[in-house]
């Protein structure tokens, strides 16, 4: 993946975790780093400066589907450099203005509190907005906002702040810190926390962050959000499933939701989390887009100078409006600010996994050939119409990653100014009327709106509702989620009740019956431990979906009826989902289920399960458990399928190499008679398992290693560096440390952490460029340097990866940076793999 023009707005879009590195003080202006790319760049496409146009003649640029235009909802003055938008329940948008962003190619004024939320209102119903309040002036480079009650949430890194305006003058006068932890004051912005949203299960999710919040009886309750999501933009579709993406990917979701992973932390990787809904990455702009960070790396461009595959993408939404044609609902419209266009993609679902494909061939649903045409954010809004933002500028990469080719496009084409416009647009059917939605001040009158045809109107109507508790809508709330005229009118209904304490077993227990596969899974996920007799009977449900998340719910319960529903629920199949639903539940009791399902006929279906469950116990590292699985591999059938899916489990075939030696108690008596028995296909597996174990005595096996406890000075180091791995790096290498697709390698068992401690310390100082191969993967990423980290805060981080996760490398000394640092202290590169294992 090569990261190039990641638009301020896919802000998001900084390998590894290089976010909340700056503190504001020490922004230096002009600091871009040095040496990205080529020196003196060959500008291979020579093309005019593009001109400055007004937002009337960009419309004219624009192509679109036969059928749809383009209106301007708010432009400058009105608005400058918007990257996100919020409605609230009276129609009115809050806009988030990051005013302060790269006004040129050195970030110049980065520091100064000129960004501001706006909030806009149409007051003659034309659909375009005409009266602008500032509600929150002097910020310093905001990034998101949502509107809620009385007001909005604001994220001004670091902190995220509930914003009131309690006396009805459009300015706020009260405000509540909900967390200090949302980014780092003057850290890169294009990895930090972004776009909160009330999802449909009542949490407040954010883009990029490993966190999420409560909103009850007007009380903010944080927990941690089981990873991060993506880097620019948060979107859910009318089931509640998170959509996101990075920068060179276009879509991924989390299809189930990240608290049920959370459960067992032996399962690595699920495929249920961050899963790559599109594989296509192909972008097709309507002109040439030389400005592209790396446009001089092959197949980034084509030969006529178009951007060949996203490289920018953030902002994505899920239409859920009514305005559009019915094959466009469900749909997912995904900005691409380095090609000035809009793509559309197509969902499908099939046992709970979504895929998509590109609408059209070879072309996109709105592209424009103005080069200053930059769309960060997208969103269904409560007229039915897809709104999108566009922060209209020339350059719209981070000064700390501009390379010299794109420097050069920049200074040739006068692209730095101007830098104070910004657009919003509407995307409406021709002959689409403005309709104004402005929720009552009476709660019974917003019970119906729950079955509004917008999914944004629902979204407004469940979370109004909830925000006042008023206990007077609960009857009627129950009527429609017993009788709504939608599946999503009962789905809405369900969470509204939950919302407001008021589920019961009567209202659930009917809905597990209910027509519409949604409303059932919806009906389990919220089932509580008193009515699993109910689940149990749900296990020949027809759709796949429906059984997968019956496996979520059932299998944390540990007792013999439920055992046998999982069996039943393996035996059904019907989702590659399945397995991770059943181990997801069953942390600690990984090896007797095993033993339960070897006690079955071997069948197809439980090919993904045994082997996903023996590796949870390779995980867990216990040897007792460890020489018992042994005992029950060599008692299959040699060369059987299951005793060959236990193998490649326990050998580490199916997830990377093993970076350290298991340690059993003494020799397995069970691997002699393996090696005797194995057959041509079993015994590689068998060979790499018995490399992967140790015992004592074993001939040419070093005894375990001895675990230095670290001193007091060194364990609160240990404790700094938790925090900052936890508010830094976290998005990108996950909890654990496990790595995220697409985006960083695992440091879990990484030579790259444990080995000498220079190489990461000259990482993290210098940043690492190029192919470098992790846990037998390659990978071709970039690292951006942090040297805004003090020595004890790079010291700090890495005696924290070096000595968490079962890892016992030496801890980092904060003089060990120092002298890293002055011995490199002119270098302007960043290092590449072989340069450093030659070192």
């Amino acid at each position: 993946m090569t990261p190039p023009l990641r638009l301020l707005s896919a802000l998001a879009v900084l390998f590894f975790c290089a976010e909340r590195a700056a503190a504001v003080d020490k922004i230096v202006p002009g600091s871009h780093t040095k040496d990205r790319g080529p020196d003196s760049p060959e500008l291979h496409f020579k093309f005019p400066p593009p001109p400055v146009l007004s937002p009337q003649e960009e419309l004219k640029t624009f192509a679109l589907p036969p059928g749809f235009k383009a209106e301007v909802v708010a432009s400058e003055p009105m608005i400058d450099s918007p990257v996100a938008i919020s409605f609230d329940d009276q129609g009115r948008l809050y806009v988030c203005e990051m005013r302060g962003y790269m006004h040129d190619v050195d970030g110049t004024g980065e520091d100064q509190p000129i960004g501001r939320i706006s909030r806009l209102e149409d007051t003659d119903g034309d659909g375009a907005m005409d009266r602008a309040t500032v509600f929150v002036d002097r910020l310093v480079m905001p990034r998101a906002v949502m509107a809620l009650g009385d007001g909005a949430l604001v994220g001004e890194p670091p902190n995220l702040t509930y914003y009131r305006d309690t006396d009805g003058d459009g300015i706020a006068d009260e405000k509540e810190i909900v967390s200090t932890e949302f980014g780092k004051a003057g850290g890169q912005p294009e990895h930090m926390a972004n776009t909160p949203l009330w999802a449909l299960d009542n949490w407040i999710w954010c883009g990029s962050h490993p966190q999420r919040f409560r909103f009850q009886k007007g009380k903010f309750i944080a927990e941690a959000a089981a990873g991060a999501r993506g880097q620019w933009g948060l979107a859910q579709d009318d089931w509640g499933r998170l959509f996101f993406n990075f920068n060179s990917d276009l879509l991924r979701a989390d299809l189930f939701p990240a608290a049920y992973f959370a459960r067992n932390p032996n399962l690595v990787k699920p495929a249920s989390l961050n899963f790559k809904v599109i594989e296509e990455q192909t972008t097709w702009p309507s002109h040439p887009t030389p400005g592209v960070n790396r446009g001089y790396q092959d197949k980034q461009l084509r030969d006529d100078g178009t951007l060949a595959t996203a490289t920018a993408a953030g902002g994505a939404s899920i239409y859920r409006g009514d305005l559009f044609p019915a094959e466009f609902r469900e749909n997912a419209f995904i900005p691409e600010p380095a090609g000035n266009l809009v793509k559309r993609v197509i969902l499908t679902e099939s046992g709970g996994v979504v895929t998509a494909t590109n609408a059209y061939q070879d072309r996109e649903f709105l592209t424009s050939t103005d080069e200053r045409f930059r769309p960060v954010n997208t969103c269904t809004g409560p007229d039915g119409a897809l709104y999108v933002v566009d922060m209209a500028r020339g350059v719209i990469q981070h000064r700390f990653f501009l390379t010299h080719y794109l420097i050069a496009n920049i200074k040739d084409r006068n692209l730095e100014q101007p830098c104070n416009r910004g657009r919003i647009y509407r995307i409406v059917p021709e002959g689409a009327k403005p309709r104004a939605v402005k929720l009552s001040r009476e709660s019974a009158a917003i019970v119906p709106l729950l079955a509004h045809s917008d999914g944004a109107v629902r979204d407004a109507a469940q979370r109004v509702l909830i925000e006042r508790g008023d206990a007077s809508v609960v009857d009627a709330v129950k009527a429609l989620a017993a009788s709504g005229p939608t599946p999503q009118a009962r789905v809405h209904a369900l969470w509204t009740l939950e919302g407001l304490a008021a589920l019961t077993p009567e209202i659930l227990t009917p809905r597990f019956q209910d027509k519409d596969e949604k409303v059932r899974a919806t009906a389990v996920r919220l089932a509580d431990r008193t009515l699993a007799p109910e689940l149990l009977k749900l296990v020949a449900d027809p759709n796949a979906a429906v059984r997968v998340q019956l496996a979520f719910s059932l299998s944390a319960q540990p007792a013999p009826e439920v055992e046998q529903a999982l069996v039943t629920l393996v035996r059904k199949g019907g989702s590659p989902l399945l397995a991770e639903a059943i181990a997801s539940g069953l942390r600690g009791r990984e090896l007797e289920f095993i033993e339960t399902l070897l006690k079955q006929p071997a069948a197809k279906e439980e090919s993904d399960i045994v082997p996903l469950l023996a590796s949870c116990v390779m995980k867990d590292r216990r040897a007792a458990r460890v020489a018992h699985l042994l005992d029950l591999v060599a008692a299959q059938p040699a060369g059987s399928p299951r005793q060959l899916a236990l193998l490649g489990a326990m050998a580490g075939a199916t997830g990377g190499k093993s970076a350290k030696l298991f340690y059993l108690d003494s020799e397995p008596a069970a691997l002699a008679g393996l090696q005797a028995r194995a057959n041509a296909d079993a015994k590689k597996l068998v060979a790499a398992l018995d490399r992967r174990l140790a015992w004592p005595g074993k001939p040419g096996v070093p005894p375990p290693p001895v675990i230095v406890p670290l001193t007091a000075e060194q364990q609160a180091l240990f404790e700094k560096g938790r925090a900052t791995y936890n508010g830094l790096c976290i998005a990108c290498h996950q909890p654990g440390g496990v790595g995220l697709d697409g985006l960083a390698p695992p440091l879990l068992d990484s030579d790259w952490v444990l080995g000498p401690a220079d190489r990461p310390i000259r990482i993290l100082l210098h940043g690492l460029g190029g192919a470098i191969a992790v846990d037998g993967a390659t990978w071709r990423l970039e690292m951006p340097p942090l040297p805004q980290l003090s020595d004890e805060e790079v010291a700090a981080v890495l005696t924290y990866i070096r000595r968490e996760w079962e890892h016992n490398a030496a801890p980092v000394a904060p003089a060990e940076v120092a002298k890293v640092r002055a011995t490199f202290k002119d270098r302007t590169h960043s290092w590449t793999a072989e340069e450093l294992k030659g070192s």
